[in-house]
């Protein structure tokens, strides 16, 4: 994924609904009521889903960009009392602390030093107990070659055109900051997450789940 791309996410992210609802359980798990940190929030997506799932939950979405902000308030108006939207990274988020957080297909932007200092930050404003939920490129190290085309392939498939699609996708790889899974997890950990473990893989997409210690 990319920012701001033109495309619905579902034609890029293999099971994305269901992505949404693995997320709304893995939270529930660890809160009853409460408020959920969305960190990368633009668009709406996830918050529509969570908050049609769960109207016992609350929301504070956070995004740098403003016209995905904007997307968001549209896509979620039917939930407009219980979400509140705030421009910018992690941290001009308020400290909470929050029930939960997600973190859907944004982590993969950050290089390793930045993402960990963002889960850090993410952990710093979760209750003890609260579970993290993450989703983002992810692919084993030498694996990229086999993986992005498929992913590419899986995109097209779904109507994404584009000459070069594939040698698009190579590029993505080349271009964002993807760790492996074992980096990934290592770094959720060493942020203050216990009990991470992957809960979704889809091509060059794995979601990871992790609870604040």
């Amino acid at each position: 994924m990319t920012p701001h791309s033109p495309y619905c996410p579902a034609q890029m992210v293999p099971a994305y609904a269901d992505l949404h609802r693995m997320a709304q359980v893995l939270l529930a798990q660890h809160m009853g009521a409460g408020e959920v940190l969305v960190l990368g929030a633009g668009g709406g997506n996830e918050m529509a889903a969570l908050a049609a799932a769960r109207p016992d939950w609350r929301f504070i979405g956070v995004d740098p960009s403003l016209e995905m902000l904007e997307l968001a308030r549209s896509k979620c108006a039917a939930f407009v009392d219980r979400i509140t939207y705030i421009q910018g990274k992690i941290d001009v988020a308020p400290l909470g602390p929050f029930e939960g957080g997600v973190c859907l297909l944004t982590l993969h932007f950050l290089p390793a030093p930045e993402r960990l200092a963002t889960l850090q930050a993410l952990r710093a404003r979760l209750k003890t107990g609260a579970a993290l939920v993450v989703a983002h490129h992810c692919i084993p190290a030498g694996e990229g070659e086999i993986w992005l085309p498929r992913f590419a392939d899986f995109a097209a498939n779904n109507g994404v055109t584009g000459q070069g699609l594939a040698n698009g996708a190579q590029a993505l790889g080349r271009a964002l900051p993807i760790l492996t899974p074992d980096a990934d997890m290592a770094l959720m950990r060493a942020a203050g997450f216990g009990n991470v473990a992957q809960f979704y893989h889809a091509f060059t997409f794995r979601g990871f789940v992790g609870i604040a210690q």
